[in-house]
């Protein structure tokens, strides 16, 4: 189990000013690597403050852990340093793949669901995990459409996790999405998940596109009813640490403290019950 107590937050720069300042501390930070690596002078002090202040977790966007193409060698050790130079211990990436011809697109792109990517994501894991010198977790995506699979998402995931030996980053939020999309059950699909590989949980805020009929995972609106119920059957089965995600139309931090707030309610009430 990932060492972490209590419940987390997205670190993002436009409230990383107002952290110092603020009363409100989550009891932990995720920051997103890409984002820091070349940071503007104005954000290095504040930036170092809150995460050598709260335990902190590494959460990447261009990894391309499912991708067929080699391994960034040179990317995952300048990840290595990130996470040195801050003293991270747990990095987090995505079960899917952004690169093609060697060139990032930046959009978390679905892969086969099958028993070859199970085994080439599996590779690749090992791979990274060598030149960090810790374990990676990976974390279940949306998708809109699916390439091909001879397997359900659920087992799909099983297979990597056992095979890969890495840790799994559950967003709650991914599963409703998913679920509405594709239409299965959002709760089933917790049940069926190997819960023993479970670090840490997101869980965040998405849209209906009325056009294409769809949720968007925008990470951009606030946590619906939906998400917030399916949290609730998840904690009663999961004993990991939760944070909020939210990358887009980013409140103040004290408009955050309300959500957050409602999530530590949340996680109090169903583990004192």
């Amino acid at each position: 189990m990932i060492n972490l107590k209590g419940c987390g937050l997205g670190l993002r720069s436009n409230f990383l000013l107002e952290v110092s300042k603020n009363e409100f501390q989550p009891d932990w930070w995720e920051v997103t690597p890409e984002n820091w690596m070349h940071m503007p002078k104005i954000y290095e002090k504040a930036f170092e403050e809150a995460v050598f202040s709260r335990p902190t977790v590494a959460h990447g966007l261009s990894l391309s852990i499912g991708s067929i193409e080699k391994l960034n060698k040179k990317f995952v050790k300048q990840m290595k340093e990130f996470l040195d130079r801050y003293n991270i211990e747990f990095y987090s990436e995505h079960l899917s793949f952004s690169s093609l011809d060697g060139k990032q697109s930046y959009e978390l792109l679905p892969i086969p669901m099958t028993k070859k990517m199970v085994n080439l994501v599996s590779d690749k894991v090992k791979e990274v995990e060598d030149i960090i010198q810790r374990k990676l977790i990976l974390e279940n995506a949306t998708y809109y459409y699916v390439p091909y699979a001879e397997m359900a998402e659920v087992d799909f995931i099983n297979e990597v996790m056992e095979k890969s030996k890495a840790k799994m980053l559950l967003d709650v939020n991914n599963v409703f999405v998913n679920s509405v999309n594709h239409t299965f059950k959002a709760k089933k699909f917790i049940d069926n998940l190997d819960k023993s590989v479970i670090a840490y949980m997101h869980i965040a805020g998405h849209y209906f596109d009325e056009e294409s009929n769809i949720r968007i995972d925008s990470h951009g609106m606030p946590i619906c009813s939906g998400v917030w119920k399916l949290l609730e059957h998840t904690l009663k089965q999961v004993d990991a640490p939760v944070m909020i995600e939210r990358d887009n139309n980013i409140p103040p931090l004290k408009e955050l403290e309300i959500e957050y707030k409602n999530m530590q309610s949340i996680v109090k009430r169903v583990r004192d019950a």
